[in-house]
């Protein structure tokens, strides 16, 4: 079987997707195409070296996010040869640009069954688009649906999303959940990498510390994550990653009051060690699909306060292996971190150790990819 995959967003959790997946389905014996872009994060390139080694065929456009109708026509033109060259059995598209060029060079080609992977939907970001721009993202993704074979969801509740939404008919949406690596998910408390040194950053090796991992941008909700701070004076925080907020997020800090007790860390490439070092880890996002931070804190033994975004809402179950915050707001996720801080450390490190049995039960990464090669088997 031969499978290409068009992605420009190869970031953060999509990123971690398809590299994840990628190397599953050519373990699997699968031929693997990458048409993907490395634009937003050059660092993405170690990855695809390591695919292809591993046995995968890697093609790189260079897509972006923003709407660029002449580069757009271009890699359409480019997807459409590569396709008519290759011609693989499956097109398994990723996020919105990825999603609209793939499918439709799949479409104006005629090659392939398409798959669509949304990794949340770009119509539903109230915060970041008006409300012609949603329209517009609306009926491309709706005109596409009509056109494609599968679109899987990362979660149960991202596939309620989907469906809910009208973009593609329920009966071709697949909730095949992320998963993380049985060996990750499997390790015992003893496995834990080395933490940082929490003084060497002036913080307090005493006091609780959490961490925020994600791109510093609208949608992650860091600024939830100050505000819910200010009410717990004893609590520390990092923030780990980079984007076009930090600059705001470093003066919001400032302004509620909290600034001493948060480090903004940068990109870390080394997030088991973030882990190691923190006894919480928050996600104040606003839009999730299936957040991959989470289960790797939890398959780390480290217990989730979380917003109530798809993803989350599956792997969490309240105050049994983590927090949920009633709503997306500030007050909201400050109640749900007062819920965890309330609680002994040693009372904190059994809802963390619940959450990594969760994980390992149900969220591996061998378990996504088996489904996704039964998937793809039934379309052929």
């Amino acid at each position: 079987m031969r499978v290409m995959h068009v992605m420009e967003s190869t970031i953060g959790g999509t990123r971690r997707h398809l590299v994840d997946l990628a190397g599953g389905l050519a373990e699997r014996g699968l031929e693997v195409y990458l048409a993907v872009s490395a634009e937003r994060q050059p660092d993405f390139r170690a990855d695809l070296e390591r695919l292809a080694a591993a046995g995968c065929h890697v093609r790189e456009l260079a897509m972006v996010r923003s709407i660029s109708p002449l580069r757009d026509a271009r890699h359409l033109r480019a997807l459409e040869g590569l396709l008519r060259t290759e011609r693989p059995d499956i097109v398994h598209t990723h996020s919105s640009k990825g999603g609209v060029l793939g499918r439709a060079a799949s479409i104006r080609s005629g090659i392939g069954r398409r798959v669509h992977t949304p990794h949340t939907l770009a119509f539903l970001f109230r915060d970041m688009f008006g409300p012609l721009k949603r329209r517009a993202f609306f009926e491309l993704e709706r005109r596409l649906g009509a056109r494609t074979e599968r679109v899987i969801a990362v979660s149960e509740s991202e596939g309620r999303t989907v469906r809910e939404s009208g973009i593609v008919a329920s009966e071709r949406v697949r909730v095949i959940p992320n998963g993380v690596e049985v060996g990750i998910a499997g390790d015992g408390p003893g496995d834990r990498p080395q933490g940082l040194d929490l003084s060497a950053l002036d913080l307090d090796p005493d006091l609780p510390c959490a961490a925020v991992v994600g791109l510093l941008n609208v949608a992650k909700g860091q600024d939830l994550a100050l505000d819910a701070l200010a009410d717990h004076p004893r609590l520390q925080l990092l923030i780990v990653g980079h984007g076009e907020c930090r600059a705001a997020l470093e003066e919001r800090a400032e302004r509620r009051g909290v600034a001493g007790r948060v480090r903004f860390l940068g990109f870390r490439p080394d997030v088991e060690r973030i882990l190691a070092s923190v006894e919480l880890l928050l996600l104040p996002s606003r839009w999730e699909g299936m957040p991959y931070v989470v289960l790797e804190a939890m398959a780390a033994g480290v217990p989730v306060v979380a917003t109530p975004v798809d993803g989350a809402l599956d792997v969490i179950e309240e105050g049994r292996c983590g927090w949920l915050a009633s709503e997306i707001s500030a007050a909201a996720l400050s109640a749900a971190l007062g819920r965890a801080l309330a609680l002994t450390r040693a009372e904190r490190r059994e809802v963390g150790e619940r959450g990594r049995e969760r994980v390992a039960r149900h969220f591996t990464r061998e378990a996504m990819v088996d489904a996704v090669v039964d998937l793809y088997r039934e379309l052929l």
